[in-house]
């Protein structure tokens, strides 16, 4: 099989390329001897050491578990099963516990976790005290009859106890699933509701921008019949819980950590899809494919260390929460922030991340261009002296936004932008701290993961746009859909078009610097005039134009053709007048073509989003033709889809209190 290696002449320019004597400290570095020396061939070439991992599955897989520290209780007797996927199964007869590898061999007097709270004030607990905590809600799991395979749900902020709970479950074979409170109940009911949760944890309510906001505890549990058991994790000291308290039951239980050895492939927690078009899908993940592949993603490819403290900005209804927690099996220190991005400052982040040390900083691409948007300047109010990464994800990095993290944060930094998805519980392509930095693009796929760019034809192509897919199975896809029998959602969501071969649904582009470009959703390209139009070019033209905060093109069908309308949120005191849209409109037509040029220009407040602040284009579309939406729960914020509707002069659809069909 082809694998990335591109023979175009690279006509980009660098903005960061390591020293030698960075790289040489790498574990990328130490990998790629370990690798040449079990292929007998010299793999110092990145893309080398790439298609290697590709073509030799059997020795490439149990060599990074070697390398990154995975061990197994019980011996595995296979590297992968001969089904194909979805159905293929991973290290079968080797047991491990997840668990175990996050709090296992590292001093008790390490530091685990720090807590930021909405006020940035900060709580932290040692390796030691997170293993006794875990052992007292274990305990507890064990009390209230949880088996393995019992679902555990938790309604809870990014805080300690989410972490215990994640971890209590894991050492006992309980199946862990979350959600942010900020999600509220109506979506939070849309996926606890369909995995039937045995043991609830369940916070009465949270900080966000200085305001304390309850949570609606009592109708979650009346909503989830299965619930045998509630514990209270208060949002407030001052607040009394219809419920038992986690200091009352978890608090006064004596620690009973132990690790039960299960199956790679025993699940592990429950992720959910955003449910757009009708309830979210329930992803079941197995233990040791989230485990292996954020060992490899953290410690290779992100250049994890011991004691560095790894920074996300996340909630427990994102899989980007789940990532950061594995970061303890990389013995470092992860910060949870239970805060929000601009408070109680513009610039509140990046002060944290210098007060406390960060080394590895992730963000979304939105928190970069707004901050690009207002000129912040982090280097002139943080030293940012520990800093060594800065992670972005949730939506594709501007070449701007490439070019603002080196002139603004930090100038010997190394900027890794990654993108994957739920569905995996990790990274399709990211980081390489050996390779240099081009402005737009993420510097190649992840080692083992055999990604490809595929025309309309299902043939490989370079240097333009294409379907992301990938053709060989990896332990972090999903074990199985929840109530999927038969797999028949799993082979429809991402086998359908391509028989036998992954299609995530993402359009990307391979460059001739083997970097990949990601150009936005499948779903959300448009086709005026037949031409394929991605919304992704349309938003990286308008990053020339300063009065423009962010953007959505969707698709208002035209009989048998499409138009291409676009909804912008402008900087304050920007107009769209007559002179903006024309301005708006010579932009795209010089950056793009004639195509992708908008025949009508919206100004709103706000864009609709998801819960883990996704664009949500496909829902936009919906609501500009008149379609009802399944599942209004899905979206964050509902209101900007009928101020929308109202900004294009169209009836809001029956779904959001108008009267179209």
């Amino acid at each position: 099989m082809e694998a990335i290696g591109s023979t175009s002449v690279s006509t980009a320019r660098a903005l960061w390329a390591p020293t030698a004597e960075r790289i040489a400290k790498t574990a990328m570095a130490a990998f790629r001897s370990a690798a040449s020396r079990e292929a007998g061939v010299s793999l110092e070439d990145p893309s080398a050491l790439h298609r290697w991992s590709i073509a030799h599955p059997e020795q490439f897989w149990p060599l990074l578990c070697k390398h990154v520290g995975l061990c197994f209780v019980d011996p595995p007797v296979e590297v992968t099963s001969d089904e194909a996927m979805p159905r293929t199964r991973w290290f079968r007869g080797g047991t491990l516990n997840y668990a175990q590898h996050l709090l296992d061999g590292v001093d008790d007097s390490a530091t685990a976790i720090i807590a930021v709270d909405d006020d940035h004030r900060t709580r932290t607990v040692t390796f030691g005290e997170l293993r006794a905590e875990v052992g007292r809600a274990a305990a507890v799991l064990d009390r209230f009859g949880v088996v393995p395979g019992d679902r555990v749900a938790a309604y809870l902020s990014n805080g300690v106890e989410a972490v215990v709970v994640l971890l209590a479950c894991a050492s006992r074979g309980a199946v862990f699933t979350s959600c942010s409170p900020t999600m509220g109940a109506p979506a939070t009911i849309d996926r606890f509701a369909q995995v039937d949760p045995k043991v609830f944890f369940v916070t009465d309510g949270y900080w966000s921008a200085g305001k304390y906001h309850r949570s609606d505890a009592e109708r979650l549990v009346e909503a989830l019949p299965t619930v045998q058991h509630v514990v209270c994790v208060p949002g407030r000291d001052d607040v009394t819980s219809a419920f038992p308290s986690w200091k009352d039951v978890v608090q006064t239980a004596e620690p009973a950590l132990r690790f039960v050895p299960l199956p790679f492939d025993h699940p592990l927690y429950i992720l959910y899809t955003s449910g757009t078009t009708g309830l979210p899908k329930c992803i079941v993940h197995r233990a040791g494919g989230a485990l292996l592949t954020h060992l490899k993603e953290h410690r290779i490819h992100c250049d994890i260390r011991k004691e560095d403290v790894v920074f996300f900005q996340t909630n427990t209804g994102w899989m980007m929460w789940n990532w950061l927690v594995s970061a303890l099996a990389s013995q470092a220190t992860i910060v949870l922030f239970g805060g929000t991005l601009f408070h109680p400052s513009r610039d509140a982040l990046w002060r944290l991340a210098d007060r406390l040390g960060v080394t590895h900083f992730g963000t979304s691409a939105t928190h970069i261009h707004s901050s690009l948007r207002i000129d912040m300047r982090p280097r002139e109010i943080a030293g940012l002296d520990a800093l060594r990464c800065v992670m972005s994800t949730g939506s594709p990095l501007s070449p701007e936004g490439f070019e603002w993290v080196y002139s603004a944060v930090k100038d010997d930094v190394h900027l890794a932008s990654i993108s994957g998805g739920t569905d995996i519980v990790g990274c399709f392509m990211l980081g390489d701290p050996t390779r240099p930095v081009y402005a737009g693009q993420i510097q190649g796929p992840a080692l083992g993961v055999d990604l490809c760019a595929y025309d309309e034809a299902g043939a490989p192509v370079i240097g333009t746009a294409g379907e992301l897919v990938c053709r060989r199975p990896l332990p972090s896809m999903p074990l199985r859909l929840w109530n999927d029998d038969g797999d028949t959602k799993y082979v429809e969501t991402y086998f359908a078009k391509y028989p036998g071969i992954w299609r995530h649904g993402d359009r990307i582009e391979i460059t001739p610097e083997d970097g990949i470009i990601v150009w936005g959703r499948s779903d959300a390209t448009l086709k005026p005039g037949g031409v394929r139009v991605g919304t992704g070019e349309i938003y990286r033209a308008l990053e020339d134009v300063p009065e423009v905060v962010e953007a959505l093109a969707a698709g208002k069908e035209d009989g048998h053709d499409v138009a291409i309308w676009l909804f912008v949120v402008l900087r304050p005191g920007a107009m769209l007048d007559r002179q903006l849209r024309q301005r708006l409109s010579n932009v795209v037509l010089k950056r793009t073509t004639a195509q992708h040029v908008p025949s009508g220009i919206f100004h709103v407040a706000a864009l609709p989003r998801t819960h883990s602040g996704k664009l949500m284009e496909l829902a936009a579309t919906h609501v500009i033709n008149g379609r009802n939406l399944d599942n209004l729960s899905a979206i964050a914020n509902p209101e900007t889809l009928t101020a929308l509707a109202v900004a294009a002069g169209v009836t809001p659809p029956r779904s959001l209190g108008g009267s179209s069909s």
